[in-house]
This record gives structure tokens, sequence and C-alpha cells, in this order.
């Protein structure tokens, strides 16, 4: 299974190595393997996202994410997105912005690729940190029968009955994030509103197309009969998992952004940051969601999704901070990896303690925990 899962992603990084090494020799070797290694850690809750929603779909499905949805993480938001946003900054044709990042200028330096990038995070930031608050919102307030940080989540919980929370509480976000973003107000503001606009419209869009309680597919005016896989849970299908790829897409996409600016911080060569970051770091991360899927992990450690919408909440908040506060990537990266890894821990205690009682060695615990 591992090797049935992970193969691609070992052989698509010893071919990226072997290029990074041929086209810049050890120091390029070496960037992108760092490259390679920070977004991959910046990735683990991403891959808990993905995997949560990946494993209603059925296998065809599962398959596009990994071809289909490779191209697009790879090329569509590592290489064709800073080009789209560094050509619609300095007011460039496509031509001229590729031709600038070839330069491979001093991201320090006014008027490189790397520069004209940087200048342009205050809105990215905000696209992606409203976008992701928003799931992270709307994972949070929601009741849930698991609680896993209980002081935090109970009261968070009853505050998600109050109609419109997650919309309340992130356009007061959006305020604060405004009111201190300067001279780049505006653009800070239309940006966080655009992101969640983009989350409430493919959010709709996913529940538009959605199984039922009895396991029927919602597609309009066709019902389409869902396929079974191992765990004998309703797999989407047709326009359903469609419209739930388009969904996954956004919010993977969403993911990048700190990784993509924060690249620029190790090198401003946009071949390396395409190996390191896409070919490296996405391939192991579109590999990790699917092994997430097939192994059942997601069920059998129960916390993992709490602390991966804690540590989107966390990315989320660091994204709108940054607007004004450089923050090092590295932290972000290990925050992520923190709340996952405690995740995981107390899925571990969790799942000990529910053996002990059907061995009736405990009593029974709270049915929350």
């Amino acid at each position: 299974m591992f090797f049935k899962t992970f193969g691609w992603s070992f052989a698509v990084t010893i071919i990226a190595l072997v290029v990074a090494f041929l086209y810049g020799g050890p120091q390029a070797l070496i960037l992108c393997v760092i490259l390679g290694i920070l977004e991959i850690s910046l990735s683990f809750d991403n891959a808990v996202v993905n995997a949560r929603i990946l494993e209603r779909m059925n296998p065809f499905w599962q398959k596009m994410f990994l071809s289909v949805g490779i191209i697009i993480a790879v090329f569509g938001m590592r290489i064709a997105f800073p080009l789209l946003i560094v050509g619609a900054t300095a007011q460039l044709n496509p031509v001229e912005a590729v031709s600038l990042a070839l330069e491979k200028g001093d991201p320090h330096t006014p008027g490189t690729y790397g520069y004209l990038l940087h200048e342009a995070h205050p809105q990215i930031a905000a696209f992606g940190g409203m976008f992701l608050l928003m799931l992270f919102l709307d994972f949070i307030l929601a009741h849930r029968e698991i609680k896993w940080i209980k002081f935090l989540e109970i009261p968070l919980a009853r505050l998600g009955k109050l109609d419109s929370a997650s919309l309340i509480v992130g356009m007061v976000a959006l305020a604060v994030a405004g009111a201190v973003a300067g001279d780049k107000q505006g653009i800070v503001l239309l940006s966080g509103l655009l992101g969640m606009i983009t989350y409430f419209l493919v959010n709709g869009l996913g529940n538009l197309f959605d199984v039922d309680a009895e396991g029927h597919v919602d597609a309009g005016d066709a019902e389409i009969a869902p396929r079974s896989g191992p765990t004998g849970a309703a797999k989407l299908a047709g326009k359903a998992a469609f419209m739930m790829f388009l969904y996954l897409e956004v919010i993977d996409a969403s993911f990048s952004f700190d990784g993509v600016i924060g690249a620029f911080a190790i090198t401003s060569d946009p071949i390396i940051i395409a190996l390191g970051l896409g070919f490296i770091g996405a391939m192991f991360v579109r590999s990790l969601t699917v092994f997430l899927v097939r192994q059942g992990t997601l069920d059998e450690y129960e916390y993992l999704d709490h602390g991966a919408h804690w540590a989107i909440g966390a990315l989320a908040v660091i994204l709108l901070i940054t607007i004004v506060v450089p923050i090092n990537e590295i932290v972000t990266g290990l925050i992520g990896v923190v709340f996952i890894g405690a995740a995981f821990a107390g899925s571990v205690r969790r799942n000990k303690r529910a053996a002990a009682e059907r061995d009736g060695s405990l009593q029974p615990a709270d049915a929350s925990s």
C-alpha cells in the first residue's frame, strides 16, 4: 500500500532532484530539497482536510485528484499564479512576466520578480486568509459530538447557534485586517471580501450536489446511485463529485499561498521553486492525502479533523497578520505540525481508553470526549 501510493512521488522527486542538479549544480539541488521539505511540513493540515473531502469521492475522482489535480497544483499555483500576480502588479504581458522571472533578480531589489510578488502579498494574504478562516469557522462553530479542545470548542459551538455566526466573525476579522493595513486598506478589504465570496460560492456549489441521509446523490433533476467503498460509505459521482473536486482544488490553492510567497525568502529562481514546491512538495501532499483515505486514518484517529482545522485557523490568522507583520514560514509550518501531532496523540489516547472501556477495566467516558 505504501509504495503503491507514494511510488510516483518518489519517482517524481528523483527526477526533480536530477533536473535541479543539472540546472544549477549542488546548490540548486540543496535548495530544491529544502523547498520540498518546507512544502510538505506546511501541508500536513492540508492533506488531512483534503482526505476528508476525497474519501467521499469514488476511485475515478480520486485518480483525477492525483492527475489533473497535480497539474493544477504544480503549473497553476506554483508557476502560473505567481506570473499572473507579477504581470498584473507590474502591468506586464505574459512573455514579459516570464522573462522577468527568469532573470532571477534579488527579491529585495525593486522591480525584480520576487520583489513584485512580495509587494502583492497583502492582497494574496487577505484572499487566502479569509477563505481559510471561513473554512475553519464553519467547522469549529458547528455542533459536534466529538470535541477535542473542549474548553474552546464547547463555547464556540454555543456561539455557532447564532444565525450567520461564521459570517459575522469573518466580517469582524476582515474589518480589523483592513483597519491595520494602512495604505493597502482598499485592496485588502476587496481581496478579503473576494476570498469570502469564493468560499461561500464553492462551498454552496458543493452542497448543491450532495448525498442525503440515505446515501443518494442529489444532482438536480437526476439521482445518481452512489458507490460504496471498503467502509460502506456512499461515494460521490458525476456532477456531485465534480463540484467537490472544484471545492477541493480551491482549498488546496488557498493552502499554497504562504508557501509560494515564502519560497522567495529561500531562492528567487522560479525553476527551483517549481521543482521543490510543485514537483516534490505538491506530489507528496497528494500521495499523503490518498494514503490517509485508503488507510481509513481519519476514522481511526478522530481528533485529526479537529487538529487540521485548528491548524487552518492558525494559518488563516497568520496570513492576516502578515499583511502588516512578516512571519517566518517555518513558524507557520511548525504550528501546523504541532496541531496535527497533538491531535494524533490525543486520538491514540482516546482509542486506548475506548479499548479499555470495552474490556471493562474503565468506566465509560463522556460521549463528547
